[in-house]
């Protein structure tokens, strides 16, 4: 779904189309997901029939590695979402019942069917699975090049009732108990040690949402391996807190969410993933701005309440993920220019066993695309939102702050502020939706002179200018917010400001 066009696009297309534009942007790798051979298109690649084979109705496996290649040759990781935690129920093109039986790769009767994903579960208790599994990944680094995986399901795998309807609270007991699948875990250490003893530098993340202890623990420290884990609270939080009116946006529930993690664990944030934008749901743009993106995103026409609000949240959600999230930032194509509407695969009618119809929407395409074009089109305010992204990441490639430490000093619900430093950077966010704030004081660590790196406001993001990028900003000694500085700062409605110290 990388094409403008409303059709299936190739590997050939994205790696000559889609991998400059995410250069460009200053991303560092790139995550492609539906890359193992599946029969159901809009399953999104995770009903796998076959594991041993690039999709091919993306093009060739050569193809495939000429754009792994190019990504190399542009500085780009590559990592594959892989998909070990289940497998499509096809028999005729898939594992299932490949001898006849239910039970060959998979665990027999029910524990071997996944209810809601109607999907078939491997039994990791098994010699010839784990071979099977693991002689998968290392061919896929090996033949392909690629840099490294994302596992998906990992929650699915690691509890026999596969996180569903099950609230994870932290107490230990929930992941060291009876349902807890062992064979599961055991697999997922044999695969991060062979993975990390055969390529070093290899990265491997985890979709896990339960917060397993010892997640991103090395193995020979008594953890599962794993390099970092996908932090999957937050896309869920952001649609929870744009269903509520501005007044009701709790900054320490953002930033709690946002920090949720366990100590030395390394985390991927993200505001918005392909499961938050499916039909029923829409994007985080058109969540903030809904209708009037249709008529009101030309520069040439004036604007209105709703997509200057927008546009401004739109930003500041994006940074304030990327800031306090974790150490790594993904990106959904398409959100780095606040894609419209919503995703939706083409689909024919389905008549159910029970007479049940489901209505299809006529095998279109027209929701299954990226338009690329709205974000690079100087005449919309999609361009300004675009360049923000584009300014997210280079402030992080000269600053380097997501690996820096982190410390919170202001999370204000009456201001609707949030104040907090990484390495050089001081971080203001003023939430709320008609107070700007005349000599607000910040605190900070260290002393000298800041200046402003970064700010949601500029003309080039569709903002409204209201901050002096010229200013100099002078730390005073004296605790505050138990900070053993601060200065004062302009903070404007709906902004994020960021300060750098200065070393001139």
């Amino acid at each position: 779904m990388s094409s403008p066009e409303p059709k299936i696009n190739t590997y050939a297309s994205f790696r000559d189309d889609v991998l400059p534009r995410i250069k460009r942007l200053g991303y560092n790798a790139v995550q492609i997901m539906a890359i193992q051979e599946h029969s159901y298109y809009a399953s999104f690649g995770y009903h796998v029939t076959n594991f041993f084979a690039p999709s091919s109705r993306f093009g060739t496996p050569d193809e495939l590695k000429s754009l792994i290649d190019r990504a190399h040759e542009l500085g780009l990781l590559v990592l594959m979402d892989i998909v070990h935690s289940h497998a499509s129920n096809n028999v005729l093109d898939g594992l299932n019942q490949f001898d006849g039986t239910d039970s060959h790769y998979f665990h027999p009767g029910p524990r071997g069917h996944h209810w809601m994903w109607d999907s078939r579960l491997f039994n990791y208790g098994s010699w010839e699975v784990l071979r099977f599994l693991l002689s998968n990944a290392r061919w896929w680094l090996e033949e392909y090049k690629f840099d490294g995986f994302r596992f998906d399901g990992v929650t699915s795998m690691m509890y026999i009732h596969h996180g569903l309807a099950v609230g994870f609270t932290g107490n230990y007991n929930e992941y060291f108990g009876y349902a807890t699948d062992v064979d599961a875990v055991v697999y997922l250490m044999l695969v991060n040690e062979m993975i990390h003893g055969l390529y070093p530098e290899a990265v491997t993340i985890g979709e896990d949402v339960s917060g397993m202890p010892t997640f991103c623990i090395p193995i020979r420290d008594g953890g599962i391996g794993f390099d970092y884990r996908l932090h999957m609270a937050i896309p869920d939080k952001w649609i929870e807190i744009m269903k509520l009116n501005d007044e009701d946006w709790k900054m320490g529930e953002i930033v709690s969410t946002l920090t949720n993690r366990r100590w030395l664990e390394k985390c991927v944030a993200y505001a918005e993933s392909h499961d938050q934008a499916l039909v029923g749901d829409k994007t985080i743009a058109f969540w903030l701005m809904d209708k009037d993106m249709y008529d009101f995103m030309a520069l040439d026409r004036p604007s209105t309440p709703r997509i200057d609000r927008g546009i401004a949240l739109h930003k500041m959600i994006r940074l304030v993920t990327m800031g306090l999230g974790g150490e790594g930032y993904l990106n959904f194509m398409g959100n780095e220019f606040g894609h419209p509407e919503w995703i939706d695969f083409p689909r024919g009618v389905q008549h159910l066993p029970n007479g049940k119809v489901i209505p299809g929407n006529n095998n279109s395409y027209d929701k299954c695309r990226r338009m690329f074009d709205l974000g690079d089109a100087d005449y919309l305010r999609y361009r300004g939102m675009q360049e923000f992204d584009q300014a997210m990441q280079h402030l992080e490639d000269k600053y380097g702050f997501m690996t820096s430490d982190q410390y919170i000093s202001r999370m204000d619900e009456g201001d609707k502020m949030i104040v907090f430093e990484r390495g050089d950077l001081v971080f203001v966010f003023n939430f709320h939706w008609t107070n700007s704030y005349f000599d607000y004081r910040v605190g900070c660590l260290k002393p000298g002179k800041y200046k402003v790196v970064l700010d949601s406001d500029d003309k080039l993001f569709g903002g409204f200018n209201r901050i002096d990028h010229t200013a100099e900003y002078f730390s005073t000694d004296g605790s505050y917010d138990n900070r053993p500085r601060s200065f004062l700062v302009y903070a404007p409605s709906r902004t994020v400001v960021v300060y750098a110290l200065s070393v001139d």
